[in-house]
């Protein structure tokens, strides 16, 4: 019903919805990938959002694997977005997270790891074309560059009870690289350091514009005004500011000439 209701506006209303992502029933697995299939040649979906964790599960178990297939044969980007409440605790202690911290660092953490079990698992070497996109440019991965560069090089150093090393050596790619393959958007709350860091290790052919509109203490522009006032402090190339602001997005979601 959401992705029917979607693309009725999409169609009503082209001069203010330039397209759609689809949902999906992430806990039937078969039922989401058949839904994926419809969104994508009935509906006219421009991509997927799915979340980082199904009930808990991650999205590395075999069973989600034919839903980023469906993606990387029509070619459309999956949007990755953190999925976490206070029920994932801080400390064994406890019996929840506190202070909200499960959203402020959780959700950064929570998109990370996802990323991480969709490389190492080794669905990126399985499905080349799949493209993801990190929602909050990325989260964590830009700023943790030197770990996820260096220390992965090292992977298995710190463990004893399985031999790690050993999935390097199925991967195709050094680590580091299968991370910069990802996509990300400006979403990072009127962050200019965070910007600035996730321009810095993606580059402008893989970031779009995305402000978490309403979200902002104004609830709706204020994170837009801040995003983009941002993004003019830079100076960047006119080249690189309209493929942030809009070419990437025409390119990724097949959206030129609509």
């Amino acid at each position: 019903m959401a992705n029917d209701g979607q693309a009725e506006l999409v169609e009503k209303y082209p001069e203010r919805f330039a397209g759609f992502v689809a949902a999906l029933p992430m806990n039937a697995p078969e039922a989401a990938v058949r839904e994926a299939e419809r969104a994508f040649t009935e509906l006219g979906a421009n991509g997927l959002q799915i979340h980082t964790n199904v009930n808990g599960a991650p999205l590395d178990e075999e069973r989600f694997f034919p839903i980023f297939e469906v993606a990387a044969k029509h070619n459309k980007p999956v949007l990755l977005h953190p999925s976490r409440n206070a029920s994932m605790t801080d400390y064994a202690t406890e019996d929840k997270s506190k202070y909200e911290i499960w959203w402020t660092f959780g959700w950064p953490y929570e998109t990370s790891a996802a990323m991480a079990r969709l490389v190492f698992s080794g669905f990126m070497d399985r499905l080349p074309d799949l493209k993801v996109l990190a929602h909050h440019m990325g989260e964590m991965v830009p700023y943790f560059e030197g770990r996820v560069g260096p220390g992965w090089d090292q992977l298995g150093k710190r463990t004893t009870d399985e031999d790690l090393t050993l999935v390097l050596k199925r991967l195709k790619k050094r680590p580091l690289d299968y991370f910069k393959d990802f996509y990300a958007d400006t979403a990072v709350f009127g962050s200019k350091a965070a910007t600035i860091c996730g321009l810095e290790f993606y580059g402008s052919d893989r970031i779009l514009f995305a402000s978490d509109s309403p979200f902002d203490p104004e609830k709706g522009p204020g994170y837009i005004r801040d995003t983009l006032k941002i993004l003019n402090s830079l100076d960047l190339p006119k080249e690189d500011m309209e493929k942030i602001c809009f070419r990437n997005a025409e390119a990724l979601f097949g959206l030129k000439g609509r």
